[in-house]
């Protein structure tokens, strides 16, 4: 079995993005802030906003966690937008009203979006991104392969669809109307499962040699699960798999922080042009 570890991948990112926000503070006094909305309080949103929160300081960017209900969202992501001190803001998700994430994320000023939910992002989603980073730093060549997503949500499954179209690969997509999931995993060469549905992937669904990406998170006894059956670690050893822990998941910080110092830099240049 080959692992898809992206911690590795990702301390050599984070040493970059570093020596960038040094640069910030020391060349043009800016010093990144993200802040992080909450509306809910649930286990693996609150391990997110810890992993957020500490790579933040160890790259020296400012994180503020603000945690409101649902009513005080819209006054509160209006005054983010206009505080030219805060140059990315995420709103969690999901919210306490599912209906109204659509109208709430379009309340973050575009710039500042980092997270690419709004209905015009210039930045592409995190965890997007991390899964083709991730791919590319395994040197995993998509051209050609039979390539499924499972899932299509608004944070994985619909924009990691967009961007490889982009690229010129155009994936299949198994979601909540597929009737028989099994028999499209077993044609898959690449599967990269993003549903939140625990065990949902299991041993006798994977070709032989099968890339596996998992990008699901969800709670199960007070622990965080993605979607691949533990069963498939110690029955499948012919695999390229993501680990249960470290996989997806510290990439996609990197790739968000990403947006944030890009977003700040953004606001540096505009400083500059203004003066």
């Amino acid at each position: 079995m080959r692992l898809l570890n992206g911690k590795d991948l990702a301390d050599y990112i984070k040493e970059r993005q570093a020596k960038q926000v040094r640069t910030l503070r020391q060349e043009h006094g800016i010093t990144p802030k993200l802040a992080i909305v909450v509306t809910i309080d649930h286990p693996v949103t609150n391990v997110y906003m810890r992993m957020k929160a500490r790579y933040g300081a160890d790259i020296d960017v400012a994180v503020d966690v603000h945690r409101v209900s649902q009513s005080e969202v819209s006054e509160l992501l209006n005054k983010l937008s206009l505080d030219d001190n805060v140059h990315a803001i995420i709103v969690q998700l999901p919210l306490e009203d599912l209906s109204e994430t659509d109208r709430i994320v379009n309340l973050v000023a575009p710039e500042k979006d980092v997270d690419g939910l709004g209905s015009n992002p210039p930045f592409e989603p995190a965890t997007a991104m991390a899964i083709l980073w991730l791919l590319s730093g395994y040197n995993i060549d998509l051209v050609g392969k039979d390539v499924l997503l499972v899932g299509r949500g608004k944070l994985v499954g619909a924009p990691l669809e967009k961007l490889l179209i982009a690229s010129g690969i155009t994936p299949n997509v198994a979601d909540k109307e597929t009737l028989d999931l099994k028999a499209e995993t077993l044609k898959a060469d690449v599967i990269i499962t993003a549903t939140g549905v625990h065990g949902v992937i299991q041993p006798d669904m994977l070709k032989p040699g099968a890339v596996v990406v998992d990008a699901g998170v969800a709670s199960e006894g007070g622990k965080t699960v993605g979607d691949i059956a533990p069963e498939v670690y110690t029955e499948r050893d012919d695999l390229t798999i993501t680990p249960v822990k470290g996989g997806v998941g510290p990439l996609t910080v990197c790739a968000l922080f990403d947006n944030v110092i890009r977003a700040a830099e953004r606001q540096s240049e505009l400083r500059s042009t203004k003066s």
